[in-house]
């Protein structure tokens, strides 16, 4: 099974600004990809695998999520999974899902 077939929900391109919070670090990188249930953020200094960290996602309407690293791309950056969504993020990241979807 291909990572397309392992997705859940489709992704849009995108290019937004996220800060990624870990420890008291933060760290600033970009959005090559996003969908309901996790992005791929371009850094040259991904975290490792399974590292968890809070983003938040920096549009019109700033969205905090909770990731974990699921696949690391050496040079590119990392896929992750939004094992959160905090309630007062869930219509913002829709309202943006949404915005992407209809180009």
């Amino acid at each position: 099974m291909n990572d397309l077939e392992r997705r859940r929900h489709g992704r849009y391109a995108c290019t937004s600004a996220v800060e990624i919070e870990w420890g008291s670090e933060i760290l600033q990188a970009l959005i090559r990809d996003i969908s309901q249930s996790g992005m791929f953020v371009v850094t040259n200094n991904p975290l490792w695998m399974r590292a968890e960290f809070s983003a938040r996602i920096l549009n019109s309407e700033p969205v905090q999520v909770i990731c974990l690293v699921k696949r690391i791309e050496p040079g590119r950056g990392m896929g992750v999974e939004f094992i959160e969504v905090p309630e007062d993020s869930r219509k913002p990241l829709e309202d943006f899902l949404w915005k992407l979807a209809r180009g």
